[in-house]
């Protein structure tokens, strides 16, 4: 979900790891020559999901790495397989006032604008969680340091095989 803090838990995560860390959003922002915002309003959420699919497949090839994925990737049937098949999934979950919180700090999410960011979020939550429950490892974020995220993470792989 956006605010749960996929991007800076991931980054490090990837230090932890020694790995390199890649935000699907950047590589789609830099494939496509404009922004995300720019791209839902000239072609619509599904041409962006369209998008995003190919991004993330092409960055699921190659050596191994840690890849924050937008809120929404993980709800594209064929997207969630792909992830499924090539790598461990992660949900970073946050309770609704974190996610509000943090979600305030930003002012350019799609799927915010011009609406109230709670209902817009408890609303996402009730359709998004239970796929997201599909994930491989679940953790929970709060407004702790993120690095208490990191560690539920590592400690969750260490006992995951792929």
């Amino acid at each position: 979900m956006m605010g749960a803090g996929k991007s800076t838990v991931g980054r490090s995560l990837a230090s932890q790891l020694r790995v390199d860390f890649v935000d699907s959003d950047d590589e789609i922002q830099s494939a496509a020559g404009m922004s995300i915002p720019e791209i839902f309003e000239r072609f619509g959420e599904e041409y962006f999901r369209d998008g995003e699919r190919r991004v993330i497949s092409r960055l699921l090839e190659g050596v191994p790495k840690v890849i924050a994925t937008g809120g929404g990737a993980f709800l594209n049937e064929e997207t969630r397989q792909l992830i499924k098949d090539h790598c461990h999934s992660v949900w970073i979950s946050a309770d609704l006032d974190t996610l509000v919180t943090r979600v305030s700090r930003r002012n350019n999410r799609p799927l915010l604008v011009g609406k109230d960011p709670r209902k817009v979020l408890s609303e996402l939550g009730e359709i998004r969680n239970p796929i997201y429950a599909q994930a491989d490892i679940h953790v929970c974020s709060d407004m702790a340091p993120h690095s208490n995220t990191v560690g539920q993470i590592l400690k969750a792989l260490q006992s995951c095989k792929k």
